[in-house]
């Protein structure tokens, strides 16, 4: 199941923002603990198994993943000649959702996945309502005439000028439109997950 909880009590068990938005910046700034404590209290030091389910919580919370679906990337990577931690990553990094957020089409990936599930845009050509669905080198992402209007995207690009969008990706913002034009590599994952902890602990 996904998490359906209050999203800034996880940003701050986790202690970074997990979520994009910049109300969790700014919640972490202002409560820089963990729930339920206060700024001088001192948690009892976490075993090595803690830690990886730790990590893999906030892996899994990053990309908005159910257990499930966590899980199946996991296998998939075991079938995989790739090192297993850059599997995972690189798949998730390719997910349609995720991709729409690194585009700047969305503020939030929770934000870019509803885009995604919604049906607003186009894989070559073809309606995608599925937010899971991992892009291929030569892909295009494009806005559906009848969404193109909508105040959303103007906002959003708006919030979104100045951000850089990886070297993987070829961002029109003004048609909206993405083009995968390789795999992302490891200095295109996303910063401050341990995948390694999640390895081993799937290991054990």
């Amino acid at each position: 199941m996904k998490y359906t909880g209050p999203k800034a009590k996880l940003c701050r068990r986790q202690g970074v923002n997990i979520f994009g938005a910049d109300k969790y910046d700014k919640i972490l700034q202002r409560k820089p603990y963990g729930p339920g404590k206060g700024p001088r209290t001192r948690g009892p030091k976490r075993s090595e198994y803690a830690e990886q389910l730790l990590e893999k919580q906030k892996v899994r919370h990053t990309f908005v993943l159910s257990e499930k679906q966590f899980k199946k990337y996991y296998d998939k990577a075991q079938k995989s000649k790739e090192a297993t931690g850059q599997f995972i990553l690189r798949a998730m990094e390719r997910r349609m959702d995720n991709t729409l957020y690194r585009a700047g089409f969305a503020l939030s990936r929770p934000q870019a996945r509803q885009i995604a599930s919604h049906g607003l845009f186009m894989v070559n050509g073809r309606r995608c309502s599925i937010p899971s669905r991992v892009m291929k080198v030569g892909d295009v992402i494009s806005i559906r005439t009848r969404s193109a209007t909508s105040p959303l995207f103007a906002t959003n690009t708006a919030a979104t000028e100045k951000l850089v969008p990886p070297g993987w990706l070829k961002v029109d913002p003004n048609k909206l439109s993405i083009e995968i034009l390789s795999l992302p590599e490891e200095e295109h994952f996303e910063k401050g997950l341990d995948v390694q902890k999640v390895v081993e602990l799937y290991s054990r």
